[in-house]
């Protein structure tokens, strides 16, 4: 069952102090971000707001690119918690097939909504494969509770694909496509692998 899914970016124990200043200064770039966005974000920026020396931001994050793939890092562990144990369709107690259809309209929409600060974070983030491993191991659960049968490994990730940033926003930008018309193409796809299938 998908609850028992690992957090998979999980960060490795912490001290006390250490991780109400990483919380503050990863507070203070989401508050900066919300009023401003990424453009604004800078280690200067950060500092002054967290009330810290930019060298702290530094030896924190090592880079801007760092501090974005942290915050992108905060934002993925919290929508894992709700893939886990939060409210259904997204979390446990709903039907597999509403699951999957509630992740895939979540995961489209975690992108669109972070598409800046994932390109600002750049491979820093865009290599991180636990969070794909974490998304295809979801999926693999669910397609298999359909009675989906073949290469899941593969599968999955083929149907994990359209949801990545690079194709939403050619889609949507140069393709024309609405996010409601995006998403109906893949849930399209979703039911003709599991009717397939089946």
């Amino acid at each position: 069952m998908s609850k028992d899914l690992p957090l998979l970016v999980s960060t490795p124990p912490e001290r006390r102090d250490a991780a109400r200043n990483r919380r503050a200064l990863l507070d203070a770039a989401a508050e900066l971000m919300g009023g401003c966005g990424v453009d604004a974000l800078t280690m200067d920026a950060v500092a002054a707001k967290a009330g810290v020396g930019k060298g702290t931001v530094f030896r924190r994050f090592g880079s801007r690119e760092g501090l974005m793939a942290s915050l992108l890092n905060h934002r993925e562990e919290e929508w894992q918690a709700g893939v886990i144990s939060g409210p259904p369709p997204l979390g446990p107690g709903a039907p597999p097939m509403e699951r999957l259809l509630a992740f895939g309209a979540s995961r489209l929409r975690l992108h669109l909504d972070q598409g800046a600060l994932i390109e600002a974070a750049g491979r820093t983030w865009g290599e991180n494969y636990a969070v794909l491993g974490f998304a295809s191991m979801h999926v693999r659960l669910l397609l298999g509770q359909l009675g989906v049968t073949g290469n899941l490994h593969y599968l999955a990730t083929a149907l994990i694909a359209p949801l990545s940033l690079p194709v939403l926003r050619q889609q949507i930008e140069h393709g024309g496509m609405s996010e409601e018309q995006v998403f109906a193409g893949w849930s399209d796809l979703i039911r003709r692998v599991v009717r397939d299938d089946g």
